[in-house]
C-alpha cells in the first residue's frame, strides 16, 4: 500500500498488531467503509451498519452504489475508472463535504463525509471514507432557524393587536417603494387615529381601552384588501400602505375601513357598549421619491380630517 508515513511512523506502527487497528476501526463512533477501484464494498464497521441499516451480510461484496444518493450512483463508477485510470483529478478525496448516504429503508441521511485514497495493495486500489451522521445537527439547524424566525416576527408585531407594528411597517414601505420604482406604479399611504381615545382610556381604563385597540384592529384589517399592509404605530395610531393604488382607489378602501370601524363595538365587563370612529389621512407616494414627505403629508391631512370634525378620510392636495 502507498504510504505517506515517515520512517519513524511506520516503524511505530509496524510494531503494532495488525487487530489493534481493526478492532480501532470496528468500535469507531465515525463510520467506516472501504471500497475497491470497482466500487465494492469491502468493509464497513459497526457504525456503518448502524447508519445505513445493512448488515455485513447484505453490503459486503455489493455495489456502494446502493448507498449512494439517486444520479450519482450511475456516475460514481465513471468517477473511480477515470481516477484510477489517471485521467481525471478528484475534488472529494481528501476533503471533508456535506453529503448524504442512502439506509435501507431509502431515507436519505444527511452526513459529512471523507474519502481518501488508500493506495493499492495487490494491484487493487482502495479507498476509505469515514462519514459522521448529521441528522441530529440539522435537526438542531432547524430548531435554531425555527426559533429565530419566530423572534424575527415577535420583534415585527405588535404584541396587543397582532398587527404589525413601527418596524414592519417601516421595512414593507421600503420594500414596496424599491418595487414602484422599477415598475413605475403608484403607491397611497394612510395614516389613522382612533378618535376621542383618551376619553375612553380615562372613562373606561386602559384594558377596555386595550380591547377598543384591538377592536379597531380587526375591523380595519378586515376592510383591508389582500395587498394591503395595516400596521400599528403606536398608541391609537395606525399605518397603511396601499401599493399599485392611487389615491382615488385608496380613498375608497379606506373608507370601508372608517365604516367597518364605525360598525364595531366593545362591550364592557359592565355592559356598557362602547363604539368609537376613526380618522384618516391619505397622501400619494410618487415612484422614485423618498417616502417620508408622503408620510407627512398624510400626516397632515389626518389632523385636517380631525379639525374637520373627525370620523372622515382626507388626502392630501
Amino acid at each position: 500500500m502507498a504510504t505517506t508515513d515517515s520512517p519513524a511512523q511506520a516503524t511505530m506502527t509496524t510494531e503494532l498488531p495488525a487487530e489493534l487497528f481493526q478492532r480501532l476501526l470496528d468500535e469507531s463512533s465515525d463510520t467506516a467503509i472501504i471500497i475497491d477501484q470497482q466500487g465494492t464494498i469491502r468493509y464497513l464497521n459497526a457504525a456503518s451498519q448502524a447508519l445505513t441499516g445493512f448488515p455485513p451480510a447484505e453490503a459486503i461484496g455489493k455495489p456502494i452504489d446502493g448507498l449512494l444518493p439517486e444520479g450519482l450512483a450511475e456516475r460514481h463508477n465513471g468517477y473511480l475508472l477515470n481516477y484510477v485510470s489517471g485521467g481525471l483529478g478528484s475534488s472529494v478525496l481528501g476533503h471533508v463535504r456535506d453529503f448524504a448516504i442512502r439506509h435501507r429503508t431509502g431515507d436519505m441521511i444527511p452526513i459529512q463525509l471523507k474519502a481518501v485514497d488508500l493506495g493499492v495493495v495487490d494491484g487493487v486500489r482502495y479507498f476509505g471514507a469515514f462519514t459522521v451522521d448529521m441528522r441530529e445537527r440539522r435537526a438542531e439547524e432547524a430548531r435554531n432557524a425555527a426559533l429565530l424566525a419566530q423572534l424575527e416576527q415577535q420583534a415585527m408585531t405588535d404584541a396587543l393587536t397582532a398587527l404589525p407594528n413601527r418596524r414592519a411597517f417601516d421595512a414593507e414601505l421600503a420594500r414596496i417603494a424599491a418595487r414602484a420604482r422599477r415598475n413605475q406604479s403608484p403607491i397611497s399611504a394612510g395614516m389613522a387615529d382612533i378618535d376621542h381615545f383618551k376619553q375612553v382610556n380615562d372613562r373606561y381604563g386602559h384594558p377596555v381601552g386595550d380591547l377598543v385597540l384591538c377592536e379597531v384592529a380587526k375591523a380595519i384589517e378586515r376592510a383591508a384588501r389582500g395587498t394591503d399592509f395595516v400596521a400599528r404605530m403606536g398608541g391609537e395610531e395606525f399605518g397603511m400602505l396601499f401599493p399599485d393604488t392611487s389615491t382615488e382607489m385608496a380613498r375608497l378602501v379606506a373608507e370601508r375601513m372608517r365604516k367597518a370601524v364605525a360598525a364595531a363595538s366593545v362591550t364592557t365587563p359592565d355592559g356598557d357598549i362602547i363604539r368609537v370612529t376613526i380618522s384618516i389621512g391619505l397622501a400619494a407616494l410618487a415612484p422614485g421619491s423618498a417616502p417620508e414627505p408622503a408620510l407627512a403629508s398624510a400626516d397632515a391631512a389626518l389632523y385636517q380630517a380631525k379639525e374637520q370634525g373627525r370620523d372622515r378620510v382626507i388626502t392630501a392636495d
